[in-house]
């Protein structure tokens, strides 16, 4: 690492994957920031730093204290052992250590006294819920809550009709299964341990499932705005029964509170959904197979004027990000579940659900929120001044030429938003977003990236005066769209 790498990656500030410290001199205290790290996808330590990103600098006798102290709180005070890597950068104000601590293979990390740290933000907290150990096991492949007996079922509870249709389907007359009892079967198929029914069992052949797991349903309403706490709804409902069940009846709660639009069809044509029925399949799909069902939550569908919001409970697992999950990464949370259902549902796997959805409508922000413990799909509705294509618009006047350099929906509409000059937690607010991680990472850097808005003071990025304008690009940019829309 270079100082100037090493300056860039300070003036971001700290956050779940970078924490700066002055100084180390507590074994324990340094095994828990490591443990945290390793339990939470990896990071990076700065030592010789201050809080506020500031170099303080080290010494050699520094540094020589703090490699022996390293090696010794990763290896005797964390359970199982770590292996962090370290890089010492000299700058002009002394020396920067930067320890790089990998994600875990071997979750979950405890510290001397049997603790399990993970990271909140910047800071690190201390896991104490039953639900919260439970996933840091299924992340290690410990444990998967998709395979956990559901107490007090049985046999009795299958849905035989539909747990028949299915068998005939894939498996039809084989041999392999024959003379089986039906508690052998399942317990042979993974949907049981002979006695009970386990969670993928129970919710893809259970019949109420949710005399169970009460929690496992969609809930499911639209709004006539675009405000979550409005008071009125226009229709509501909540949807039970197996996975199928919820699917059907969650797709046609969207579907009726969606529009149509003809697309160049006739004007006594029906018309099409007014987003790709395909875009939606995937997404609630997804959500119902990938959700963590360690939580006890529901499926989350909301309709507003302006969007349709899927809320699935869990948020991304391991170091998976947003973007991972558009370029096609994937980690089987329920793995059985997913088998099965994917003969059941509209399922593909392999990771292309996601982009299958972005090809289909790329107006969809993928939401990941650790600290609501809830990963959210967000599908725009078309709006008259943007076209839904993917190309990027043509602009004319001062500016000419093609806009690049990403001007996405997401930068669109907070072009849209702007009114002169604002800060940032106001352009945040106009948009109607309450993570701030998210705003930053899909909406700001992403506009400035683009040259679509600027800071006002350029010079001070991190300044409590700092605002955004649009430039000139992103005033074209707005011009083109108030033009296509007269």
């Amino acid at each position: 690492m270079t100082p100037s790498e090493l300056t860039s990656l300070l003036a971001r500030g700290e956050d779940s994957r970078h924490q700066f410290k002055r100084n180390a001199t507590n074994a324990d205290g340094l095994a828990a920031e490591l443990a945290a790290f390793a339990n939470s996808g990896g990071g990076w330590l700065f030592l010789g730093v201050n809080d506020d990103g500031s170099i303080a600098g080290l010494n050699a006798a520094d540094i020589r204290r703090l490699n022996q102290l390293l090696g010794n709180s990763a290896s005797q005070h964390v359970r199982p052992p770590l292996h962090p890597l370290s890089e010492n950068v000299q700058t002009d104000q002394g020396i920067v250590m930067v320890v790089e601590v990998p994600d875990g293979l071997a979750k979950p990390y405890l510290d001397n006294q049997g603790r399990i740290w993970v990271k909140q933000g910047a800071d690190k907290r201390h896991v104490t819920s039953r639900e919260e150990m439970q996933r840091m096991f299924q992340r290690a492949a410990l444990l998967y809550a998709d395979v956990v007996p559901v107490a007090g079922t049985s046999v009795e509870d299958i849905d035989d009709k539909a747990f028949s249709a299915y068998f005939d389907r894939r498996y039809g007359a084989s041999g392999e299964f024959s003379g089986l009892t039906r508690e052998q079967l399942l317990q042979n198929l993974g949907l049981g341990d002979g006695r009970e029914l386990n969670l993928t069992g129970l919710m893809l052949f259970g019949r109420n499932p949710q005399r169970w797991r009460p929690a496992f349903e969609v809930k499911a309403v639209a709004f006539p705005g675009k405000v979550l706490h409005d008071t009125r709804y226009l229709d509501s409902e909540d949807i039970k029964d197996a996975l199928l069940e919820q699917f059907r009846g969650a797709f046609a709660f969207i579907k009726r509170n969606l529009h149509h639009v003809q697309r160049g069809r006739g004007f006594n044509t029906p018309g099409e959904l007014e987003i790709p029925e395909i875009a939606l399949e995937e997404l609630l799909v997804n959500a119902l197979i990938h959700r963590d069902y360690f939580t006890s939550a529901s499926v989350r569908v909301m309709v507003f004027v302006d969007r349709v919001e899927i809320v699935s409970p869990g948020h991304l697992p391991d170091s998976l990000s947003p973007e991972d999950i558009r370029q096609g990464k994937t980690i089987r949370r329920n793995p059985t579940l997913t088998e099965h259902a994917s003969h059941i549902l509209p399922y593909r796997g392999m990771g292309s659900g996601i982009p299958r959805a972005l090809e289909a409508w790329p107006q969809i922000d993928l939401v990941d929120d650790p600290a609501g413990n809830q990963f959210s799909a967000v599908i725009w509705r078309a709006k008259a001044e943007w076209s839904v294509d993917t190309a990027a618009p043509q602009v004319t006047g001062e500016v000419t030429g093609e806009v690049t350099g990403g001007v996405t929906g997401e930068v669109k509409r907070l072009a849209e938003a702007m009114q002169g000059e604002m800060k940032r937690s106001e352009i945040q607010a106009a948009l109607g977003l309450k993570h701030e991680d998210h705003f930053r990472e899909s909406y700001l850097r992403p506009a400035l990236d683009a040259g679509v808005i600027e800071m006002t003071i350029p010079d001070k990025p991190r300044s409590s005066r700092q605002k955004y304008r649009l430039t000139a690009l992103g005033q074209a940019l707005l011009k083109a769209g108030q033009e296509k829309r007269e």
